[in-house]
């Protein structure tokens, strides 16, 4: 079976504490964006905001104990543990330990530290 990538809706900046509270007013106040505080119960991000981004979510996430922000993406496909095996065969290990997800998804980086989110494809919206 051929392992086929696709992107998610789903972007994630990680922001510091200390620069959160201006990022949200950003997308809010300047940009005028739907932005809505979420509940989440997490143990490295202590608030979390969705932003409506034309067909993608970003979801600003406050993080206690950064010190500058970050781009976290998604990844879809048909098999997780399938493209998992083919990764590692390209030598791209998982590394759950960055942040806490369900079991059947991994975290996964680029060579330049790039965050991805890897998990099945959601066939019920096509």
């Amino acid at each position: 079976m051929t392992t086929t990538f696709q992107a998610g809706i789903n972007i994630a900046i990680k922001i510091p504490k200390n620069k959160y509270e201006k990022t949200v007013a950003f997308y809010r106040d300047i940009l005028k964006l739907s932005v809505t505080e979420k509940p989440i119960v997490n143990p490295t991000v202590s608030r979390t905001h969705e932003v409506i981004f034309g067909h993608n979510i970003i979801w600003l996430d406050c993080v206690d104990n950064y010190t500058h922000a970050e781009t976290w993406l998604q990844l879809t496909v048909p098999h997780v543990e399938e493209a998992t095996d083919y990764l590692r065969q390209h030598g791209i290990e998982t590394c759950d330990e960055i942040e806490e997800l369900p079991k059947d998804m991994h975290w996964i980086t680029d060579p330049a530290g790039t965050v991805f989110n890897l998990q099945q494809h959601d066939n019920k919206v096509k």
